[in-house]
């Protein structure tokens, strides 16, 4: 494998690239760490150029015009100096909430934005009284304490008319200790529930070697960063005096007689009762620690903590592992001007977004992904691949590439590091999502260093390959991190502990690699089409674990399977077709409600919105229906949608985070996916 490898390497100085393998043709057993042989066709690395010239629309037609207007609005969106796009990454009013326990923990708090980030959350209040975590959702208890507790510390009375709504609502969810696990940890830090309310997170889990059952390399790597820094912070127990009487009203039971044990489990789930005695056993541990241990454990985790900061926007360049390593750091006594600490409140300040008069905070933000995903809508719209403003951002993708080894390769065997991250900079952690779109944008376009362009290419293709599961499938971050006994772990109640295979990161990575050459004829590719299949839906639809929800699922495995080049005639594939059209709405788009994810009865139904509606038409497309009546009046849906400027208006949250638990609204999803869509359906029916 590595000889053939180099062979192509000594190859990069043509425009065309020719494989020469001599393996036996399928890539059965030429797997090495999940890597099968490379294709001995051409390695199809450089795309071939639509010649659809943007002067078509003068034509007047309406689709050309609303493509024309889509590209124009693009452009303008470009990052000009360094040729990225980034969109607002907008979650619910817990990450705003938090900014001001923040502040306040702190000592430091900036009464402008504290008053702005307050306006925002007085603003998000339902008619109930409560806080929703996603656009129309119901109220739910751990956004609506954290909301509370924050306007509290603001210095709004309980008395105040939208406050004791906002009281009534949390008592009638079930009060305050029926919040999630990392809100009472927050809360205890505030003296506002008792630590034993929080369930043990011991420091000593750093210290299991990578590989054993329990190990923090089993965790998600949100999970990971989340914890290390947390399991600091409860062994420190800092106590940030506010007056630990601020939330007495939203018990339903007075604070001293709350009864703190987890209640085990009468259904005789055996690992869920391990784990809640386990966690008993660490109570009880906590109290006395075995001193040399702990301290070893808590120098280990500091290490850990501060290894990961560097190269990256923030730790794990997520905000709760953010939050919590600035926690851990005053928790060690770290002086203001420490330069991890420094850091660290910077990343803070760069997620916050102003409108208006009000402020928020994004969970992180996405340049890498929203560059990708444009350059693939304007490419497939007809703008050529050697256009300025693609190679710009080509080259700027191309700058974000992973070069050191980070947590993934603990399982993940490469002799080179690569893949891309979703963020400005988060070296330790590239996922098989970005980085497969990523592929996909830069096998698009002509850049004028092309040789440079191949490399990275190459490498990419060979670390995409490598972190393939032994299901078949991909996950996002990690290799094989699918051990679901884990998921009964009492701290991990905010249903997101693991990482494992998912139906939509996989069909991302097999469009990829259909697109570079790769068939069915390949081991790990069949693998892969068969972990698809048994993930698909009794009615046809797949679930979508990064994107709202069935419809995201079923368009990704569409796309997937088409390029990959399975047979779209096949009998699963026109059940997918028919669940699709089934679930199109009267006004011709598609939508889909958050709220399937608690209730799959739900799937498919919810107001028709255009990121959606674009994602069910370039399913039907992958699927041969270009034609169909159903594919006519979506693309009618987004071309009388959209407006003036050649933008669309979506109020709705259509990703995810962490189902049930945490949702995302990417502000450029309704933009570029509708030119992605408009462009391929335009592509296709001329063709035809």
């Amino acid at each position: 494998m590595r000889n053939l490898l180099l062979n192509f390497l000594e190859r990069l100085e043509s425009s065309i690239y020719k494989f020469n393998g001599n393996g036996n043709g399928n890539g059965d057993g030429n797997r090495k760490h999940g890597v099968s042989e490379l294709p001995k066709h051409e390695l199809r690395f450089e795309s071939k150029p639509f010649e659809v010239d943007v002067s078509a629309a003068l034509q007047k037609k309406p689709l050309d015009i609303a493509i024309t207007r889509s590209q124009q609005y693009l452009f303008h969106e470009q990052n000009q100096a360094n040729g990225y796009w980034v969109g607002i990454l907008e979650a619910d009013t817990t990450i705003t909430s938090d900014y001001i326990l923040l502040m306040h923990f702190l000592g430091k708090v900036d009464y402008e934005k504290q008053r702005k980030a307050v306006n925002y959350i007085i603003d998000q209040q339902l008619h109930d009284g409560g806080w929703n975590i996603y656009q129309g959702g119901p109220r739910e208890i751990s956004a609506s304490v954290k909301a509370y507790f924050a306007l509290k510390l603001a210095g709004y009375s309980a008395l105040e008319p939208f406050m004791q709504r906002a009281q009534k609502s949390i008592l009638e969810m079930g009060g305050i200790m029926k919040a999630n696990c990392f809100t009472k940890i927050y809360l205890a830090i505030f003296g506002q529930v008792d630590w034993q309310a929080v369930p043990a997170v011991p420091a000593e889990m750093i210290l299991f070697p990578a590989g054993f059952y329990f190990s923090i390399y089993e965790m998600s790597y949100w999970s990971r960063c989340i914890v290390v820094p947390l399991s600091i912070a409860i062994d420190k127990k800092p106590h940030v005096k506010v007056g630990d009487d601020l939330l007495k009203e939203l018990y339903l039971v007075p604070r001293e007689k709350v009864f703190y044990r987890i209640k085990r489990n009468q259904a005789g789930l055996r690992w869920r009762n391990f784990f809640i005695d386990a966690d008993s056993f660490f109570r009880r541990y906590e109290q006395h620690p075995i001193k040399f241990i702990r301290r070893m454990a808590l120098k280990k985790a500091e290490k850990w903590m501060l290894d990961h900061v560097d190269k990256s926007g923030g730790l794990g360049a997520i905000w709760p592992a953010i939050i919590n390593s600035i926690f851990a750091m005053k928790c060690l006594d770290y002086p203001e001007n420490h330069p991890a600490l420094v850091s660290q409140l910077k990343e803070v300040e760069r997620l916050i977004v102003y409108e208006g008069d009000k402020l928020y905070l994004q969970p992180c933000v996405s340049p890498v992904w929203d560059t990708a995903w444009a350059i693939i809508a304007l490419q497939e719209s007809g703008i050529h691949n050697t256009h300025p403003a693609l190679q710009k951002a080509g080259q700027w993708l191309i700058s974000k590439e992973v070069r050191h080894f980070g947590d993934w390769a603990l399982k993940c065997k490469v002799e080179e590091p690569s893949g891309w991250y979703f963020q400005y900079a988060n070296e330790f952690y590239p996922d098989t999502d970005d980085s497969a779109a990523v592929l996909m944008a830069l096998q698009r376009i002509s850049l004028p260093e092309s040789a440079h362009k191949e490399k990275s290419l190459l490498r990419g293709l060979r670390w995409l390959q490598a972190m393939q599961c032994d299901d078949g499938g991909w996950g996002a971050f990690d290799r094989n991190n699918n051990k679901t006994i884990l998921n009964h772990i009492p701290f991990a109640d905010f249903n997101a502990l693991l990482d494992p295979s998912t139906s939509d990161v996989t069909a991302r990575c097999l469009e990829f690699l259909g697109r570079v050459g790769f068939s069915k004829t390949y081991g790990n590719i069949r693998s892969a089409i068969e972990f698809l299949q048994k993930e698909q839906e009794e009615d046809g639809s797949w679930f979508g674990r990064w994107g709202a929800n069935y419809i995201y699922g079923t368009w990704s495995v569409l796309s997937g399977l088409s390029v990959i080049g399975e047979d779209m005639n096949k009998p699963y594939i026109k059940k997918a077709v028919r669940w699709l059209k089934s679930v199109q709405n009267s006004d011709g788009g598609w939508g889909e409600t958050i709220k399937s994810y608690d209730d799959p009865k739900l799937k498919a139904i919810g107001k028709s919105t255009p990121s959606q509606t674009a994602w069910a038409v370039l399913g039907l497309l992958c699927a041969n229906n270009g034609n169909s009546e159903s594919v006519e009046r979506g693309i009618r849906f987004l071309t009388q949608g959209q407006k003036e400027d050649g933008s669309w208006d979506e109020t709705e949250f259509t990703a995810t985070g962490f189902p049930k638990v945490f949702y995302l609204k990417y502000h450029m999803y309704r933009n570029y996916f509708p030119l992605f869509a408009l462009g391929r359906y335009r592509n296709l029916t001329q063709e035809s």
